[in-house]
């Protein structure tokens, strides 16, 4: 048993340790059989999570010595042969408008409420890990499933409920690399998206079946994978969870976002493993940009011009969205595409409008390509996804089988990999320092879902913003800008860190920029930048800013 300060305790199995806060409310969550899946799942496939890990990095050190990512030639019969995944369960037939968003109580009614087809919880890069977001996310996603949920709002002295029909729920756990430190199983943190997995399908996936999934779920989106060797984790860990759970095989299904480089090369396979548990793929644009950058860390002749220059159109992204899109349609299953991150400039309506002509513009394209939907971080911007979806697609639930995308058979791994072109600019590394270190002042305040300069930014940015820096910096590349070339270095970069926080402060204010985290956010972004070594994740140094071991006045009994 674990006691927390007030003398109240968690009821823990063997081996277990739990390290956060005691809340009562977290107690319905970590029960002793929930905690008793979680600790089973762990056991299981911890060393296959260690060895997925240990052959990411073996790969980042061929890529370092020179070695470009490509097709496995070992797979090319799964490539090369006819199948098709199982049958899309008709509770997730239509996907047109997706919003994604953290787990957060307001926010998943809003969410469900808002008119799109699917909400996508997110545990992941929308989130801040902390161990009150993570439980009360638990607690938020028991009572949205269970029908129950509300809101009291006492700024605005407004309750939130759910109205009916709500979005269709799929719930996205953190990546393979990121642990749990505040539960350890065996003496050593837990893997984290086995906690948000284990606990999310324990607590409800008995109720999702018979409410949401229409005798399927729960559904899923997982992030960050590299290799299909992930996917078959996945595959084994749904099983294992549909066999304690006595329910069919095939029950669980997911979608997998293809938001690293390596992946791109591995489509195909991903869904061959999870052929009977796939319901798609998705384009993860923005980590997608991160990847790429991080993948050619030690390429000087692969380097990015400033992060908004590198748009759907650039000749690497469009391969990759296609082929996404004709892989996913030859194999059964849904291609999803990319994050409209817009928010509604609610104080100036011409700006609003220009920004909604260019969302809709971006949705035009995905739709015309043979995307069966797409993603909206802001309800306001889902009337306007919904229209240019439905005006192109009618009545029918997505493109599977009238789009097939057989002119996208020919990518080759060059069209996949080619440079973008375009300037590489001052104005560029202001942005990224500017946006970096205040993503990161609001993730270690709690916060993994940020409005900066009208957009709603998440971790894929901050991670952006970081590498390139990094890069720049590491090259020493010339940056234009006021018409004279600069080269970056350290000097510059110095310079233009002190220059943006005293921007930061006069946008936000000296009050904000006092109670908030922004030297500290400064420090450890800087860090980043400059470190002699690329970090593979901004948010694995971050994390340790946010553990809060809960000191114990009994250990365990």
């Amino acid at each position: 048993m674990e006691f927390g300060s007030n003398g109240s305790y968690y009821d823990v199995p063997e081996g277990v340790d739990i390290r956060g806060r005691y809340d009562a409310e977290f107690a319905k969550i970590l029960t002793k059989d929930a905690l008793k899946f979680v600790a089973e799942l762990q056991r299981e496939f911890r060393n296959h999570i260690k060895y997925a890990l240990e052959k990411r990095r073996e790969a980042k050190r061929r890529y370092n010595e020179g070695a470009l990512p490509g097709f496995d030639p070992a797979t090319r019969y799964i490539r090369e042969q006819e199948w098709v995944c199982a049958p899309v369960p008709p509770a997730a037939a239509d996907r047109k408008v997706e919003i994604t968003g953290p787990v957060e109580r307001k926010m998943i009614i809003n969410a469900l409420n808002s008119g799109a087809k699917v909400f996508m919880a997110d545990f992941e890069d929308a989130l801040s890990p902390s161990w009150e977001n993570l439980m009360r996310g638990q607690v938020n996603l028991k009572d949205a499933v269970d029908g129950t949920i509300s809101f009291h709002d006492k700024v605005r002295n407004r309750v939130y409920k759910l109205n009916h029909p709500t979005a269709k729920l799929f719930v996205r756990p953190r990546g393979w690399h990121l642990p749990e430190a505040h539960i350890f199983i065996d003496g050593e943190p837990a893997t984290g998206c086995i906690v948000d997995f284990g606990l999310f399908f324990y607590h409800n996936h008995s109720e999702f079946r018979r409410i949401q999934g229409a005798g399927f779920g729960p559904f899923f989106y997982l992030p960050k994978m590299e290799h299909s060797r992930e996917a078959k984790i996945w595959n084994n860990v749904f099983e294992k969870a549909e066999k304690v759970a006595g329910i069919e095989r095939g029950s669980i299904r997911a979608t997998v976002l293809i938001e690293t480089l390596p992946a791109v090369f591995q489509m195909n396979e991903i869904l061959y493993e999870l052929k009977e548990h796939s319901v798609g793929l998705n384009c993860g644009r923005w980590d997608y940009i991160f990847s790429y950058v991080k993948t050619f860390q030690a390429h000087p002749d692969r380097l990015l011009p400033d992060r908004v220059q590198v748009g759907m159109t650039q000749h690497f992204m469009k391969s990759y969205s296609d082929l996404l899109i004709r892989t996913c349609h030859r194999r059964g299953v849904h291609a999803m595409g990319g994050m409209a991150a817009q928010i509604p400039i609610k104080e100036d309506p011409v700006a609003n409008e220009l920004a909604l002509e260019l969302v809709r513009k971006d949705k035009l394209r995905e739709v015309k390509a043979g995307h069966d939907g797409t993603w909206a971080a802001h309800p306001g911007l889902i009337p306007a996804c919904m229209e240019v979806f439905n005006n192109i697609m009618g009545n029918a639930p997505n493109q599977i089988e009238t789009n097939q995308r057989e002119d996208a058979a020919n990518i080759t791994e060059e069209d996949l990999l080619q440079t973008p072109r375009g300037a590489r600019t001052m104005e560029g590394l202001r942005l990224n320092t500017r946006v970096g270190i205040q993503y990161v002042a609001a993730w270690l305040s709690g916060s993994g879902s940020v409005p900066l300069y009208n957009l709603m930014e998440d971790a894929a940015t901050a991670e952006i913003s970081r590498v390139q820096n990094w890069q720049w910096l590491k090259y020493g590349v010339e940056l234009n800008g006021d018409e004279v070339g600069v080269r970056m270095n350290r000097e510059l970069f110095g310079r233009v860190v002190e220059e943006e926080m005293g921007r930061i402060e006069k946008e936000v204010g000296r009050e904000k920029m006092k109670k908030g985290m922004y030297k500290e956010a400064c420090k450890i972004f800087t860090r980043q930048c400059t470190s002699p070594t690329l970090d593979d994740f901004l948010t694995l140094d971050a994390y340790n800013y946010i553990v809060l071991h809960h000191p114990r006045e009994s250990s365990k009994l």
